[in-house]
């Protein structure tokens, strides 16, 4: 009998975990389940890595003129810096190499195996019991393998959260994953239906290569330029570590000075706190607003034919409205209560562990202003060193255990985060980070 903390599994039972997803975070749990010595086999449905990163993945929702709104400072794996020469916000091109590169250094290419869509996964029984994990590989046959448990990996960002709209819109009608070149504005009446990092982005595409663009906006965001006293924004501040109320303060005042007063261009005003919601990391959206190049609407009402009728009463005409509305959490090879859906999102501990499994995990279901890629690769390490201390009978796992089989919070430091769906997962990422890092060091002096 092969023994996983107090969990006993037949012999029948593979000593293997299945591996879903070859993205940022599939790559990050395969390194550190590699460095545990925890034998894993991992699926990914394109055929190379790099997840959303690659504009030519089947789940892609990339669009060509993409890039990090974090710089390469502050989003990439401590142990794994990007080149010196890659830009300071680096584009979606130079993301999937960094990922090829990163696959090639630790050798996890072999670990994978590649144009393989996962079909379901189901459990053979209580915790420990083992998984069945159905799949269709390249060659189209079905295969149904035991594995002895599952850690889901395959991203946040690409199933459309397609919004409906009274009434019917005779023009073209696209959600932003079906975006992917400027090329698809040309000579149209733009409407971009939502404002946040990728509404914007696109919005300036449409500027740039359509024949006018609007931007129709149900709430207000803060807006957050990509250099402040010619430094990526982001390297800005953090070592002073200062209250929330004072951030906001400071934070608040820089903005106006670098950003002043977005409501004179037509923006509503937000109607939450600064850090309540991911604010937009965007330095030509104003500017463009400032030069008369686009024009902000309110909430769409109804349309009707290519009229579109707005929420105060006004209207305008249209060729193309795209939605920019986000995605939704999407996991379709699992049973829905398996994951302890909440509301919007899974309850997960530390928003990876299951509270009444230990042998289902969840990657990546985590947002945070300034988390990178390092903050995800560290709930990757944690993971990975529970499941170790599991199978060592560690004490350190044991409190795990015993603290995610009772109520628990998300990690949101205090942040009265916005009641809607893409928050439903924000975490603050100092108190997060903290929350990780203290187990891992935990579960190390264990193991």
């Amino acid at each position: 009998m092969l023994k996983l903390g107090r969990m006993t599994k037949p012999n029948t039972i593979p000593d293997k975990f299945a591996l879903i997803g070859a993205g940022p975070m599939g790559l990050a749990m395969a390194k550190n389940l590699l460095e545990q010595g925890i034998a894993f086999q991992g699926f990914e449905l394109h055929s190379d890595v790099g997840g959303l990163w690659d504009i030519d993945g089947p789940k892609s929702t990339m669009y060509a003129s993409a890039h990090l709104i974090s710089s390469k400072s502050m989003t990439e794996f401590t142990d794994f810096p990007m080149p010196e020469d890659a830009a300071e916000y680096p584009s979606h091109r130079e993301m999937k190499t960094y990922f090829q590169d990163f696959a090639r250094h630790y050798d996890l290419y072999q670990q994978y195996r590649f144009e393989t869509e996962i079909l379901s996964v189901e459990p053979l029984g209580e915790d420990g019991a083992g998984w069945q994990v159905r799949s269709k590989g390249p060659d189209g046959k079905e295969v149904s393998e035991i594995y002895a448990g599952i850690l889901i990996a395959n991203g946040t960002l690409s199933e459309p959260n397609m919004p409906t709209f009274k009434g019917r819109f005779c023009g073209e009608l696209i959600h932003s994953s079906a975006y992917r070149k400027a090329e698809q504005f040309t000579g149209k009446r733009v409407l971009i239906v939502g404002a946040g990092n990728s509404g914007c982005d696109i919005a300036v595409d449409a500027i740039h290569h359509g024949a006018s663009c609007d931007l129709s906006m149900r709430r207000g965001y803060y807006f957050v330029p990509k250099y402040v006293f010619g430094v990526p924004a982001d390297t800005m501040g953090g070592a002073i570590k200062l209250p929330m109320w004072l951030k906001r303060r400071v934070d608040g005042t820089i903005l106006r000075w670098f950003v002043g007063d977005p409501q004179k261009y037509g923006f509503p005003k937000p109607d939450y706190a600064l850090y309540e919601s991911h604010p937009v990391i965007n330095s030509l959206i104003l500017f463009h607003a400032g030069h008369g190049d686009l024009k902000v609407r309110p909430d769409i009402d109804r349309f009707d034919g290519k009229q579109v009728h707005f929420k105060d009463g006004s209207s305008g005409e249209y060729d193309m409205v795209l939605a920019a509305t986000g995605y939704k959490l999407h996991y379709p090879f699992i049973a829905r209560d398996l994951l302890n859906w909440q509301g919007d999102a899974p309850h997960l501990f530390l928003n990876a562990l299951h509270p009444k499994r230990d042998d289902l995990f969840v990657l990546g279901m985590v947002e945070a202003s300034g988390l990178g890629w390092q903050g995800r690769h560290e709930q990757a390490e944690m993971v990975a060193c529970y499941i170790k201390g599991l199978r060592n009978g560690t004490p350190a796992a044991e409190a795990i255990r015993s603290e995610k089989a009772r109520d628990f919070k998300r990690a949101t430091g205090g942040m009265n985060y916005l009641n809607v769906a893409r928050m439903a997962y924000y975490v603050d990422k100092a108190t997060y980070r903290r929350a990780v890092t203290d187990r891992i060091k935990a579960l190390k002096r264990g193991n």
